[in-house]
Formats: C-alpha cells, sequence, structure tokens
C-alpha cells in the first residue's frame, strides 16, 4: 500500500481550523489553488469526502471530524517534539505565537522582549492582537495574555505586571462644563464613552467598590468603540467620560488632559498575566520567553 502525503493530510487540518481557505493558505503559506489539489487529492485517494464548502466557509463533514479527533493533535505533538530539539543546539530557536491586546503588547510584552530577541536571533515571536478571549490551544497559540481574573483554571498564569486599577476619566474641558461625579450612581446623568465587549456582543457595563459596597452603572452616551485606543481620544476630545484601566490613561493623567474621578470606588485588581496550557511541554525558545516576562519575585507556573 503507497504512503500517504503527510502533506496533504496537514493541509487538510490547517483548512478544518481555520474554517477558510484563504486563511489556511496564508497560515502554510502556499497558494489557495495549490491547497484546494492538495484537499482534492486526498479526498479522492480516501473516496470520501472531508470538507464541505460553502460561499462563506469552510467545515468538517462527520468523517473529517473523525479525521481530525484522530490526527489534529499528531502535528501538534510533532512540532513541540521538533522545538525540544533545539535544547541540543547552541541556541534555543523557533516561533512562539502570542495572542495579547495593543497596549500590553506596547508596554509590557515588546519592552521586556526587546533584550531577549537580541540575545537570541533565532528566537521569532508573532503577536496577535485581539480584543477577544481567543482559544489558545484550537487556535495554535503558545500563549495568551489577559487579566488575572479572567483565566481559566486549566491554565499555567504567570503574572507579568503589578495589580491595576480601572480609572474613570474625562477632560477637564468636560468638567469645567459638567459637574464632577461624587457616586458611581451620577454617572447615568453624564455622557459616557461605551465599550462593546467583543465576547458577549453586549456594552460593557461599569462595576465599582468602596469598603464592600459594591455597584454596576449602565452608562449612556454618543459614542460606542470595541477598543480601547479610540475611547481615550474621545475623552481627550472632551466627548465624555469613559473607564479602562489607568496603565491607558496615566500619561494623560499626569500631564493634566485627563482628570480623575471616583478613585475610591475603583479596587484594585490582578494585572496582566501570560497564560499557557498546563498539559504542553514548553519549548527552549518559549520558557526564555516566559522568564523573560515573568514578574520580578513571582514565583514559576
Amino acid at each position: 500500500m503507497p504512503r500517504r502525503n503527510f502533506n496533504d493530510l496537514l493541509a487538510f487540518v490547517t483548512v478544518a481550523r481555520e474554517g477558510s481557505f484563504t486563511r489556511a493558505a496564508g497560515t502554510l503559506g502556499v497558494t489557495q489553488s495549490a491547497l484546494s489539489q492538495a484537499i482534492r487529492g486526498l479526498e479522492e485517494g480516501l473516496q470520501i469526502r472531508l470538507l464541505t464548502r460553502t460561499t462563506r466557509s469552510v467545515a468538517p463533514t462527520s468523517a473529517g471530524e473523525r479525521l481530525m479527533k484522530a490526527i489534529g493533535h499528531r502535528f501538534e505533538e510533532i512540532e513541540a517534539e521538533l522545538d525540544a530539539l533545539t535544547e541540543l543546539r547552541d541556541k534555543p530557536a523557533g516561533t512562539v505565537r502570542i495572542t495579547c491586546g495593543d497596549n500590553v503588547l506596547h508596554t509590557v510584552l515588546l519592552p521586556k522582549l526587546a533584550p531577549l530577541l537580541r540575545e537570541y536571533p533565532e528566537i521569532k515571536l508573532e503577536f496577535d492582537v485581539n480584543y477577544s478571549f481567543r482559544d489558545i490551544v484550537a487556535d495554535r497559540f503558545d500563549a495568551g495574555v489577559r487579566m488575572g481574573n479572567t483565566i481559566d483554571n486549566d491554565m499555567i498564569a504567570v503574572p507579568i505586571g503589578p495589580p491595576l486599577q480601572m480609572a474613570v476619566v474625562a477632560s477637564a474641558g468636560y468638567f469645567a462644563a459638567n459637574p464632577i461625579p461624587k457616586t458611581p450612581a451620577d454617572l447615568t446623568s453624564h455622557q459616557c464613552i461605551n465599550q462593546r465587549m467583543p465576547t458577549s456582543g453586549g456594552l460593557y457595563v461599569w462595576d465599582f467598590e468602596k469598603r464592600g459596597r459594591k455597584m454596576n452603572v449602565r452608562v449612556d452616551g454618543p459614542l460606542i468603540f470595541n477598543t480601547s485606543a479610540p475611547q481615550v481620544d474621545a475623552a481627550m476630545a472632551g466627548l465624555g467620560i469613559t473607564l479602562l484601566p489607568e496603565d491607558e490613561l496615566m500619561p494623560h493623567i499626569a500631564s493634566g488632559r485627563l482628570v480623575r474621578v471616583l478613585q475610591d470606588w475603583c479596587p484594585k485588581f490582578a494585572g496582566y498575566h501570560l497564560y499557557y496550557p498546563s498539559k504542553r511541554q514548553p519549548s527552549p525558545a518559549f520558557s526564555l520567553v516566559v522568564k523573560a516576562l515573568r514578574l520580578s519575585g513571582s514565583r514559576a507556573g
């Protein structure tokens, strides 16, 4: 019996995971036509349909699902073992993929990892800037970055930044024309800048706590964004009040462009953590990334 073409199997696994020939072709670095030909050859050789194609998406058939369950994780195991072989080299090498938000990328990840890249030029880092909760196992990331209180229990979580606090801010011009809120309830009479949550699709409910008293406030205003950067711009333009993690606002607060209020209603919470699967064997390159990012004084995951 002739040997199977493992490149065709890898092509199938990638298309099934991505749900798109376009994205799969980009991941594999091949053309869409070559990818389609590989899938067609695999299906013809097996004499069974593995993928259902529509104009908008691609999904595995029942046979394709069975094949995915049987072989999908095998490719990950092979890649992990190949990465582990870099221990035998003089210097670690390989690509580490991390999904994160834009702010933590600029304020924490890049500053901490730049020296690592200079010391180990054969290590490559790929960042996926995304504000939704990615499934790092299914999407084949080595790690992700989230606030510490939002990480699943089956993940190893390594603190990479200090505890944070939310900050309620607006421009000095806005508060010159509007009364400063004394309690969170006062926010309902103000123009506030809302955020659409990427996971639920609903608007973010502003939550506060002071001496054990909790308060949730549904604010209203003329602007809704799904990322934080335009919220900062809108607040500095005097268009309303916004609520964001303080690390995204501190330079503007320090310069006086934004005025902070209700600070005593904003308790501290676990800051940024790098998280990754507890069952995955880390490569030498990934271990160096974790070491470089780990907050000084924290324990290993």
